[in-house]
């Protein structure tokens, strides 16, 4: 019985990790991308009247009207 469930174990751990690395090799567009076509890590644009930084997702929302 110990051994089919380290066998068990053995495929889980396998799939999980295959998975893994089919989505770091080869990712979809929905995680390099948000709905307005802004990368998930583009770094905060400063405002120019008052320097605090703004994410560029919000700056594209309020010029669109959202």
């Amino acid at each position: 019985m110990a051994a089919l469930l380290k066998l068990y174990v053995l495929i889980v751990s396998l799939i999980s990790i295959a998975g893994l690395v089919y989505v770091y090799v080869k990712p979809p567009p929905s995680m390099l991308l948000d709905r307005d076509g802004v990368a998930h890590f583009t770094p905060s644009v400063v405002h120019i009247e008052t320097g605090e930084p703004v994410a560029l997702g919000e700056l594209i929302r309020h010029f669109r009207g959202d």
